[in-house]
């Protein structure tokens, strides 16, 4: 059995029913022949900015064609697809919740994609994957959920080849203090492990990268929240959306971010490391 902590994750993001809402809405609003993943981004990438913060953050890699890559806590699979089709990489995906995991194996199939992807239920401090085994690793708004990020880290580490190269997008800590809750990614404080950039970076270099590049995606993530706020206000949720995976509290979990995020009590960080 997974620990507690482990545990409340899943419980969390596999809400009941989840699978049958969301190919239900997926026939829906594409139909039911193949799918462009294009058609997808509005559910399938569950990380502020979405679509188009995919793009910038694999677009620092330097990814080519021959390479294989790993997403670490890869949701319902949009950030794998992306680096499949536009990328063109051999990609696997880990995650925790069994639902996920499901969903993103059947669009994989719908998106003519699955023949060069990978898809497993399992935990970020535990891969199954052999030591220096991937060109590089993507980890999208994961390690919020993480306690044990020394040891999520060393797995990144260990799994990619010398020279491979880590990028961490994810919600970190900012200088004020105190958290609203619901967020997307929990609940309440229990299964929440934010940390502040300074010590995200801190304990990527701690696991043996070598930081190459680094900003703050603030301003970039206060826009997109706003945008989505204003667009449940006006329109009501869409077939296809991130409503299908947060429930009836998704509208105040984007208020809490966008007052957390004004207020200063989190940012965006984006970090690449290079194993040396």
């Amino acid at each position: 059995m997974p620990p507690a902590a482990e545990t409340s994750v899943i419980s969390h993001y596999g809400t009941p029913g989840l699978v049958e809402r969301v190919i239900r809405a997926v026939d829906e609003a594409c139909g039911a022949g193949p799918i462009d993943p294009k058609a997808l981004s509005a559910i399938d990438e569950f990380h502020v900015g979405g679509r188009a913060a995919t793009a910038y953050v694999i677009a620092t890699l330097g990814l080519t064609p021959d390479m294989a890559v790993l997403d670490i806590g890869c949701g319902l699979g949009g950030v794998a697809r992306y680096l499949a089709k536009a990328c063109g990489c051999r990609v696997a995906g880990i995650d925790l919740t069994p639902e996920y995991i499901e969903i993103a194996r059947a669009l994989n199939e719908r998106t003519g994609l699955a023949d060069r992807m990978e898809m497993v239920t399992g935990s970020a401090l535990d891969l199954p994957w052999p030591d220096r085994h991937f060109d590089a690793a993507v980890t999208f708004h994961v390690a919020m959920n993480i306690e044990d990020r020394d040891r999520m880290y060393a797995e990144a580490y260990r799994v990619l080849k010398p020279g491979g190269v880590l990028a961490v997008y994810d919600i970190t800590k900012g200088p004020t203090e105190g958290l609203r809750y619901p967020v997307p990614w929990a609940e309440t404080a229990a299964t929440s492990f934010l940390v502040t950039p300074t010590e995200t970076r801190r304990l990527v270099e701690a696991a043996g990268f070598q930081i190459v590049t680094e900003e703050d995606r603030r301003a970039v993530a206060m826009e997109h929240h706003r945008s989505r706020v204003a667009a449940l206000s006006t329109a009501g949720p869409p077939v296809l959306g991130m409503h299908l995976l947060q429930g009836t509290t998704m509208k105040q979990k984007s208020q809490n971010m966008i007052a957390m995020l004004e207020g200063g009590q989190i940012t965006i960080t984006l970090l690449v490391g290079r194993r040396v």
